[in-house]
């Protein structure tokens, strides 16, 4: 039973760590380019798990407003956070969508995103973009820190497409999956192969070929939308089994 009664608390812990952060960056105490305090001081200061402080800690960095560096720690993000914008006060209104009506808008913008990624990106982008590709190899054994580093690098190439419209719509999009998608996360079967696939597009994206960046963000949605249907308990035992043994190497985190 006490387990039940924490589990539903998570999203208010969640939330208790958000407001915490906030509060810290709006006084001045935390800059950008801070290093938070270490995990176990920290979850002792607010009072709450370490399990509870990664939670809140990785909605922030998938929201933009903390840098998780595998093996160094975690910054607050240069630039403003982005705190009450579209991404964060939406993601509520959002949860009423279907996850294929998602990915379908994901598929159809994000792929002409990358496109203009490869032909208005600067080298300030796709320097971001190596460093969370490289982020990505070194997480892969975590998939909750894995997963972070993969909406960091769809949220680099939609501000690479110097479209802060079509930007402004996938992130909400993306942070509305995210917070159903990290509960399934751990399921994932091959992030290596969402690792590479990822480097491929951001090499196609460096080489300003978008036609191929385009094609590549295309196919690696779509396999994401097969591997994280695998990831979710169903009731149909049957199928599932069968398309993991011919889907596992589609198996993607994004």
């Amino acid at each position: 039973m006490p387990r039940v009664k924490e589990e539903e608390q998570t999203p208010h812990r969640t939330m208790q760590v958000v407001n915490h952060i906030r509060s810290l960056i709006e006084n001045g105490t935390l800059q950008p380019g801070d290093k938070i305090p270490p995990e176990r001081e920290f979850a002792r200061s607010l009072k709450i798990s370490r399990a509870s402080l990664r939670t809140g800690i990785g909605y922030l960095a998938a929201m933009g407003v903390m840098k998780v560096r595998h093996g160094v720690g975690t910054f607050v993000a240069d630039g403003p956070p982005q705190f009450g914008t579209a991404s964060l006060s939406l993601i509520g209104a959002l949860h009423g969508f279907q996850s294929w009506q998602m990915f379908e808008a994901r598929i159809i913008l994000e792929s002409h995103l990358a496109a203009l990624a490869a032909e208005r990106g600067k080298q300030e982008h796709f320097a971001a973009l190596a460093e969370e590709v490289a982020e990505m190899f070194a997480s892969m054994s975590s998939p909750a820190d894995y997963l972070i580093h993969d909406l960091l690098f769809h949220r680099i190439v939609s501000q690479a497409s110097a479209n802060p419209i079509l930007a402004a719509i996938i992130e909400t999009i993306t942070s509305a999956l995210y917070d159903s998608r990290r509960k399934t996360v751990e399921r994932s079967t091959d992030l290596r192969q969402s690792a590479e696939m990822h480097r491929e597009i951001y090499r196609a994206i460096r080489g300003r070929n978008a036609k191929e960046a385009h094609n590549l963000m295309e196919k690696h949605l779509r396999l994401s939308q097969i591997a994280q249907g695998m990831e979710r308990p169903s009731g149909r035992a049957k199928s599932p089994r069968h398309s993991r043994k011919r889907q596992t190497r589609s198996a993607s985190a994004a």
